[in-house]
């Protein structure tokens, strides 16, 4: 996850916007394991468990799509 915002926040952030913020859903929490997995890393990483029903497959392949073109198309403007 420390990768990825690194990632997110060079490529795809605005000088205007805050920096990204990760989200890892889990069936379960660990808090030992969050702990030092997570422990003084400068991103904001934020962990819990969380049980709700997910939308429909279709749905969220479609909203990563879109998520996806948006970007790519952010980074091409660049």
């Amino acid at each position: 996850m420390h990768m990825y915002l690194n990632y997110a926040k060079a490529h795809w952030t605005n000088q205007d916007e805050n920096p990204p913020v990760g989200l890892i859903l889990c069936a379960e929490k660990d808090s030992t394991v969050a702990k030092y997995a997570l422990e003084g890393l400068q991103n904001k990483i934020l962990a819990a468990e969380y049980k709700l029903n997910l939308p429909d497959e279709k749905i969220l392949i479609e909203e990563v799509k879109h998520t996806r073109k948006m970007l790519e198309s952010r980074n091409i403007k660049k």
